[in-house]
Order: C-alpha cells, then structure tokens, then sequence
C-alpha cells in the first residue's frame, strides 16, 4: 500500500493535523478557481468566435448585395444599349441642325428636315448612351427613362407643345427660325 505524502508527513510529525487540513483546503479551493477560471476563458473566446462570425457573416452580405447592384446596373445598362441600338434611326444625310442641351451644354445634331419636325412635335426622342446621341422613338424613350432617366436627353411630349402652342397661338413663327 502507497501511503500518501501527507500521511506520511503527518506519522513524522513534521506537520500537525491542523496544518494538513489548511493545506488539503487551499489545494481543493485553488482547483475549483482554475477550474472556473479556465471556464471562464473558454466563454470568453467562444463569445469572441461567434462575435467574429456575426461580423464576417455581415461584411459577406454587404458584399453580395454591392455585387447584385453592380451585377443589376451592368442588367440597366444592357438593355438600354440594346433599346437604343434596335430603334435607332438613321440620320447620317441630315443637314438641318438641331440644337439641344445635355449636361448644362448646347449640343447640335444634323437631321432632316422630317426627323427635326418630329423631334419638334415631340414623336422622336434623342437618347446618350457611351457619349454619342442616337434619335429614337419617343415610346423607347419613355423604356430608356424608366430605367434611366440621364439617358434620355429630350424627349418633349404632346402636352407640353400643345400647352406652348396655346400660349403663342397669337405669335407668328417665322419660317427660317430653327432651333
């Protein structure tokens, strides 16, 4: 039989019974705080953990959703481009000059005389897309302006001339006045 340090410390008589307790009592009271101590720790860097994957599951979904309204615009863009190339019209023979404003600049296209008079009464429509003007009906204009409106550049509709007609109904117009 193995006997203990203590009790062989205690039939020396090197160390009273009192003194053993004592001793058998900060040992166990020391374990219990390590214990809890260590306890402690691990609560400590679980709650660390599962903070660090909240912030990582938040940053990954605010970059999904900056990819979706990246991936969405590059959508808008598509389909304007495609709307502008499919109905666009031809005015490469113009010599009538159409001057309008894009960007808080006067700009100047060469139409015929047929496409200036529809632009006028408002039936085409001129649209911006990668820095060049394209004529289009008005109708894809109102497609473009629904899902950009900086891409339609004028677009003026029936009401807005026939509200201007009714308040220069009295003034003559001369024929060479082109604008």
């Amino acid at each position: 039989m193995s006997i203990s340090l203590q009790e062989q410390l205690l039939k020396a008589g090197l160390v009273d019974q009192k003194k053993a307790k004592q001793v058998k009592k900060d040992k166990r009271k020391t374990a219990k705080q390590q214990k809890h101590h260590k306890t402690g720790i691990i609560e400590d860097s679980q709650q660390a953990a599962q903070k660090a994957l909240k912030e990582k599951a938040e940053r990954d979904r605010q970059l999904n959703e900056e990819r979706n309204q990246r991936a969405e615009r590059r959508a808008v863009l598509a389909q304007i481009k495609q709307l502008i190339d499919t109905n666009k019209i031809a005015r490469d023979e113009g010599e009538t000059p159409y001057n309008f404003v894009d960007n808080k600049k006067v700009k100047k296209l060469y139409v015929t005389a047929d496409q200036h008079r529809q632009l006028s009464n408002g039936q085409l429509a001129i649209a911006s897309f990668q820095k060049s003007y394209e004529l289009i009906p008005t109708p894809v204009a109102q497609k473009i302006a629904e899902r950009d409106e900086s891409c339609v550049i004028i677009a003026s509709g029936k009401d807005s001339i026939q509200e201007a007609e009714d308040e220069y109904a009295d003034y003559k117009i001369p024929d060479d006045l082109m604008w």
